[in-house]
This record gives C-alpha cells, structure tokens and sequence, in this order.
C-alpha cells in the first residue's frame, strides 16, 4: 500500500516535472516565436522605411526636375514678355514719332499760312498807304485847281466866290471820287481773286473727298397691305380702331382708293416711323383692337427708341467723333428721322463733318473741334417746339450741358450767325454747312418758295436807281442786272453791284450763294445814206 502510494507520488512528481518541462518548452516556443515575428516586424518596418525614404529621394529628384524646368518656363515667358514689351515700346515710340512729326508738319502749315496772311496784310496796308497817297494828291490838285479857279472867276467876273467854290468843289470831288472808287475796285479785285483761288483750291480739295448720296425724305409714309380687306379692320366699327391709332401714335392715316396701301402722314419723322411699325405689326398678326393698338404702339416705340441710339453711335464712329455723352448720342439718332427740305439732318452732319475736318486739316486749324462742331452743329432740330429759340443757340446749349468745350458750343451756335464767329473752326462749320446744303441734288424746295425767291430777288435790283431790267437766271442763284449807260458809269456800276449783294444777304434765306452781275452796254449807231 506505501508501495503504491509512494509510486503514485512518485508518478505525479514525475508527471508535474514532465509538465513543467512541457509548459517551459512552450514558452520557450512562444516566445521564439514572439521574438521572430518581432525581428520580422522590425525587418518589414525597415524595408518600409527604405521604401519611403526612396520614393522620397525619388520625389525630390521629380520636384527638383519640375522646379528646373519652371524656372526655364518662367525664363522663357521673362524674356518673351521683355520682347513684346520692348516691341510695344518701339510701336508706342514709332507712334509718337509720327504724331510729332504730324504737329510739326501742322506747325509748318500754320506758320505757312499765317506768313501769308502777314503778306496779304502788308499788301493790303500798301494799296492802303497807295490810296492815301492818291488822296493827298487829289487834295493838292483840288487845292491847285481852286486857286486857279477863283483867280480865272474873279478875272472873268459874273459869279461869286461862294458859287465858283461851290461848283469847282463838285467837279473836283466827282474827279476825286471817280480816281478812288478805281483804285478801290482794283485793290478789291486783286484781294477777291487771290482768296477765291484758295478758297476754290480748299473746298475743291474737300468735295473732292467727300462723296455721299441719299434720297430726299417726306413727311408722308406709305404702308403695303396685303389686301383691302385689312382696311375695314384699321378703320374698326364705327371708326374706334382708327381714332384709337391716330390718339395712340399722334399720326394721321390717310385711306383713299390707292388698293392695298394706306399712307401715314405726320410732321415728325419719329412718330411718323414708330406709327409705320405698330401698323405692320398689326397687320401681320391680323388682331386689330384699341388695346392691341396701345400694346403694339409701345412695342415699336421701343424698337425705335434702340434704333436711335444705334443711329448716333453709328454716326459717331462714322464721323471719328468719340467720347459723345450717351444723352447727345440719343439727340444725333433723332436727326436721322428729321429732314431739312428733304435732306436727312444727319447724314447732312455726317457730311458737314468730313468737309469741316477736310477744310480744317488743309488750313492748319483745330481739326477735332471743327469735327465735332460740325457733326453736332443741328442737335436743335431733333427737339420739338417746345423748346424756343433758333434751333443753334438750342445746339450750343446741349453741347455745354452735355460736356463739350465752349470752342466747339461756340462753333455750333454760330453756323447760322446768330453769334458773330470768332474762331477759325465756327467758320468752316458755317461753310460745310453751306456746301452740304447747296451741292446738287441735296435739297429740294416747293415750287411756291423757289418762285417766291426768284420775285424777291428781282424786286432787290429793280428798286436800284438806274436799274433797267433785271434776270434771276440758274435756279436763283445767278441775278443778271442791265443798267441804263446814260445814268450809271462803270464805278457805279461796281458800287451798285455790292449794294444789291449786301441787301440780299441781309434780306433773304438761300442755300449757297447768289452772284450779282451789273452790265452796262453802251450802243452807238449811225445810218449810211
């Protein structure tokens, strides 16, 4: 029984020390095996790290590869720029070269011109010194002579001092007034003809580079139908879609037997022109009531009011204009719908425009004042009348309220000489005006007015004394007068000439300008038996 207890001690020691050996080994093993997959991890984290650090050796050798290569970009763009740069530079250079260049020529053509003034004065003051010369010598011949007369009229007797005087006095001042009214003429020829040559020679220049043509506008516009039928429908039952168009738009519409077209009538060309539209529209959409009337009135006027304003930008770049206040640009576009016997007021400023600018460029003047003086010289006529005043002075008004310069308001308000102009440029607006209102074809006239004139004018001349008949030939503007050789000399003649040139000036309105002939024949005749 100890026997087999102590063996059963003995196998449990046994068993426990074998146990311990196994658990032992088995720790052992575990932590081998913790150590191994330690060393794995720290191998694995270090082949990482070498990965990282790699592609971050690789990164930085990219990086610096791209950095160099902006750098180059950046290089290249640098010195692309520096050339457009320095090419903009040689063009702003080339630029300013030939605009001075330009001033100096201006400059050039200005002491040109003002060289030539200085002579035509000198010469004007020497026919001047010439004539007071002469006249100093008549007052000594007159002197000489009414001494010789009084002693010849004491020797012979039969007369008085007084009345001997008096008559001597008379021949002399006829004699002397016959020699000055000769040597005026002859200064006033020689003056005339040099300044119609150059002032042929500038305008010549100008029509000659100016070239334009439109066709004169009416106040009446003519609206196709495409039947009679539509007619009824305007006209409404019992006359209420009518009177509602003529309320609505302020135009009158004229429906005769004309077949398939109605006529609009009106005084104001924009009415006139947003009446013509609202009646297309409502024709083509066929529905024609007082309140469609209104919705489609409104429509058109739209329309038109985006017409004018491209109207004026329009003649603003076509006249190089620039830098117009939108507001004066809205009053240009009006001028295209108003006429001016028949000539559409802004292609009449577009005109005056280049031919002020022309004329300007040829005397050395302020070309951009004279440009834009011209083009805006006939704001006036875009307003209605309610606003007073000669349609100039109401020109020059917009043009200070709108910004322009008092040189160009200045030009504007004196193209129709309601002030005296005082500037090189208000004279050129006032002769392209001229030019572009009487160049053929331009303007028309009624047959009343043009007969009118023509009377007026022959009633002028007549009323002369020694006048014994008179012609209005070429349109008016040639007046052919016959004096009476018995009662008008030569000098008179060119006298009388004048006085009629000077009375129609201050008494009549013509486009252009009207020449005045004097003839004085003298006939002789005697019969042979």
């Amino acid at each position: 029984m100890l026997v087999t207890v102590i063996a059963l001690v003995a196998a449990l020691v046994v068993g426990g020390a074998i146990a311990g050996l196994a658990v032992r080994s088995r720790m052992q093993r575990t932590i081998q095996l913790h150590d191994e997959a330690a060393i794995r991890d720290l191998e694995s984290r270090r082949l990482d790290a070498e990965a990282k650090r790699s592609e971050a050796e690789r990164e930085i050798v990219a990086a610096q590869r791209e950095a160099d290569t902006i750098r180059r970009e950046a290089e290249v763009d640098a010195k692309s720029q520096l050339l457009e740069l320095r090419r903009d530079l040689e063009r702003e250079l080339d630029t300013q070269r030939v605009e001075l260049s330009r001033l100096e020529e201006r400059v050039a053509a200005r002491e040109e011109t003002t060289l030539r003034n200085e002579t035509v004065v000198t010469e004007r003051e020497l026919a001047a010194h010439q004539l007071e010369q002469a006249l100093a010598a008549a007052d000594v011949v007159l002197r000489d002579a009414q001494t010789r007369a009084d002693r010849e009229l004491e020797r012979v007797g039969g007369m008085t001092r007084d009345e001997a005087r008096a008559q001597l006095l008379s021949r002399v001042e006829e004699s002397a007034r016959h020699d000055a009214a000769q040597l005026t003429r002859r200064i006033e020829e020689e003056a005339r003809q040099d300044g119609d040559r150059r002032a042929r020679s500038i305008i010549g220049t100008a029509i000659q580079r100016t070239a334009s043509g439109y066709a004169a506008a009416t106040t009446v516009s003519t609206v196709q139908l495409p039947s009679d039928d539509i007619k009824g429908r305007i006209i409404g039952r019992e006359g209420r879609n009518i009177r509602a168009f003529e309320t609505t738009t302020g135009v009158d519409i004229i429906i005769d037997d004309t077949p398939g077209a109605v006529v609009l009538s009106a005084f104001d060309g924009v009415r006139r022109e947003i009446a013509r539209i609202t009646l297309e529209k409502l024709v083509a959409d066929g529905r024609i009531h007082p309140a469609r009337i209104e919705e489609t009135y409104y429509q058109a006027k739209e329309e038109i009011e985006q017409k004018i304003r491209e109207a004026g930008e329009q003649a603003s770049f076509e006249a190089n204009v620039p830098g117009l206040d939108p507001e004066l640009l809205a009053i240009l576009g009006r001028l295209n719908y108003r006429t001016s016997y028949g000539q559409n007021v802004l292609k009449h400023s577009l005109e005056c425009a280049h031919l002020a600018a022309i004329m300007a460029i040829e005397l050395g003047a302020d070309e951009r004042v004279a440009r834009r003086a011209a083009l805006l010289h006939d704001l006036g006529k875009a307003v209605t009348h309610e606003v007073e005043g000669p349609h100039a002075m109401i020109s020059g008004q917009f043009c200070r309220k709108y910004g322009e310069t008092e040189a160009v308001a200045h030009a504007v308000e004196a193209h129709h000489h309601d002030v005296e102009p005082e500037t090189v440029e208000a004279v050129l607006v006032i002769a392209a005006d001229a030019i572009s209102a009487a160049r053929p074809g331009a303007r028309g006239e009624s047959l009343e007015q043009y007969v009118k004139r023509l009377t007026a004018l022959e009633e002028i001349a007549m009323r002369k004394k020694g006048v014994e008949r008179c012609f209005a030939m070429q349109a008016g503007r040639d007046v052919r007068v016959m004096v009476k050789p018995s009662e008008v000399d030569d000098d008179m003649a060119a006298q009388l000439a004048r006085e009629i040139a000077a009375e129609i000036e201050d008494s009549l309105e013509y486009p252009g300008q009207i020449k005045v002939t004097v003839i004085r024949e003298s006939r002789t005749s005697e019969l042979a038996h």
